[in-house]
């Protein structure tokens, strides 16, 4: 039987219906808009692209494009359609329209498309032909026209299950996309089932079943400690959903499953109501305040989650989770501190890049564990953060693994981001780098399998390399068993590519059943 925990009343929601923040700048009159100008990017690579392209057979500049493969490669980027009225500097990244990006393998052939994501947010400041809306997550800082209005950019991910195409961003529902034409089909609720007001970017997909395991944080609005947990079976339709209330609110980016269990880290990026009526970051870095594992049974009741207390520590994305009844091994890049600088902290301290440097660890949870406490233990000597792995293996015991590297030791690259991609076998800690040139930088990886019968691990990694000093960039596939020899192929994209977070392969078989 599906059980379901309805939210309740929450006096905290009513506490939403804010007072209107007062612009700490004078906001230009109407006819002055053209004149606002995009703020000067640190390199001219990352300056706004504004472009939705159609590029049919990408160029292989290296290499030979392996003909089996059949599917496409889905990524979101961040760009801006119009400059803002309010500079949040490096923050107003995560303030930027999404695009949805593909790349269409087949036969040999690459075709690339780029799509601007046409959110309600994104259609009313193109019929406006300005920026409406304001500070990052803070509606009280936006035009008195949009008062109400959904304020997601669903520029964090896209993903596929049964047969739709999500574009997420965890503060409001997803939005589906036609998969050929990443055309904007609208937002969606699960048939009226989605009762959260947000949803997570980062759901995972069980390999065994076939269920989407997904969550919403903040779920009665900003600020609150609302978490509501769901699950969808294969054909899409949410079977389970449940709510809860975490330790403090929290930026709950990311999450853990495994066979039988969910687990949800409250991480110590705080955040309060108080700050967005002072116009202050929505979140804040507390170096006083623990990390809290709630645990709780796949399709449980909400009010029997269970919370493991750690010390302060800083994790954003999981790489995996999995358990063998008694302990659940979750594995993750953990820092002493905030990895994020444009969040403040909240004793006015600097930001410690040093203490920022995320290493892969492995958090452990004993289930039989009275004083509900977890274990850590760092299984890599390199900074990391996108990890991934073989999705197959989601949820399950696995072995390999796939990371971005802002520095190596022993070795120099001139600049900043993220410059090496790595590959680590969590058995033997071995790693294999790739790195492509000084004057480039590299996106998250993910892992596309050889084919259906291949091996964890055995089969390609694709990357999305900045050519920064060429101006352009390109698609390097690597052979996900030897990332430090030759890519398996290189594909010229003539442009920039903007800066992205997240994407996944879909194979041609699972497009083949769509139900958009």
């Amino acid at each position: 039987m599906t059980h379901h925990t309805r939210p309740q009343d929450d006096a905290k929601a009513e506490e939403l219906r804010w007072t209107r923040l007062a612009p700490k700048e004078p906001i230009p009159e109407p006819d002055k808009w053209p004149m606002i100008r995009f703020p000067e990017a640190p390199h001219p690579f990352d300056a706004p692209m504004r472009v939705e392209a159609d590029i049919r057979g990408l160029e292989c500049i290296q290499g030979e494009i392996p003909t089996h493969l059949d599917g496409t490669y889905y990524k979101v980027v961040t760009d801006r359609q119009f400059p803002k009225y309010v500079d949040e500097g490096p923050l107003g990244n995560f303030n930027d329209d999404g695009m949805a990006i593909s790349f269409r393998f087949k036969g040999g052939r690459v075709d690339y498309k780029s799509r601007f994501i046409h959110t309600p947010r994104f259609d009313a400041e193109q019929a406006a032909g300005r920026s409406l809306f304001g500070l990052y997550r803070n509606p009280l800082s936006d035009m008195p026209e949009v008062e109400g209005m959904p304020r997601g950019m669903a520029n964090t991910n896209l993903f596929y299950h049964a047969g739709k195409l999500y574009a997420s961003k965890e503060d409001s529902p997803p939005i589906i996309l036609e998969p050929d034409t990443l055309e904007t089909i609208g937002h969606y609720d699960f048939e009226g089932s989605l009762t959260s007001q947000t949803s997570t970017a980062h759901p995972k997909m069980d390999p065994v079943t076939g269920e989407m395991v997904f969550f919403g944080y903040s779920a009665k609005g900003e600020t609150t400690r609302d978490v509501a947990y769901y699950e969808a079976d294969p054909s899409g339709q949410i079977i389970h959903e449940t709510w809860f209330k975490a330790p403090y609110s929290s930026m709950l980016h990311d999450f853990c499953v495994t066979q039988n269990y969910v687990i949800f880290p409250i991480i110590p990026i705080r955040t309060e109501l108080e700050w967005l009526k002072k116009g202050e970051p929505i979140f804040q870095w507390d170096p006083d305040e623990s990390v809290y594992l709630g645990v709780l049974p796949r399709k449980g009741d909400g009010r029997k989650i269970r919370w493991f207390e750690g010390p302060n520590r800083f994790a954003s994305h999981m790489m995996n989770a999995y358990d063998d009844g008694r302990y659940i091994y979750i594995d993750t890049p953990v820092g002493e501190s905030s990895y994020f600088p444009w969040f403040p902290i909240i004793d006015g301290r600097a930001h410690d890049p040093d203490k920022s440097k995320g290493f892969l660890s492995r958090w452990t949870i004993d289930l039989a564990d009275e004083r509900r406490t977890f274990t850590e233990r760092r299984i890599a000597s390199t900074p990391a953060e996108f990890p991934r792995m073989d999705d197959r293996y989601e949820t399950l015991k696995y072995h390999w693994g796939i990371v971005g590297l802002t520095e190596l030791p022993g070795h120099q690259a001139p600049g900043g981001g993220f410059r090496w991609v790595s590959s680590v076998d969590l058995t033997t800690g071995r790693q294999q780098v790739y790195y492509p040139g000084d004057y480039a930088t590299v996106g998250e990886p993910i892992f596309v399998q050889g084919d259906e019968n291949a091996p964890e691990g055995k089969g390609y990694v694709f990357v999305i390399v900045s050519r920064r000093d060429l101006m352009h960039s390109e698609l390097v596939i690597l052979d996900a068993e030897h990332l430090d020899k030759e890519p398996v192929c290189t594909l010229k994209v003539p442009l920039r590519i903007p800066r992205g977070l997240h994407g996944n392969w879909v194979t041609a078989e699972e497009l083949a059943a769509r139900t958009d």
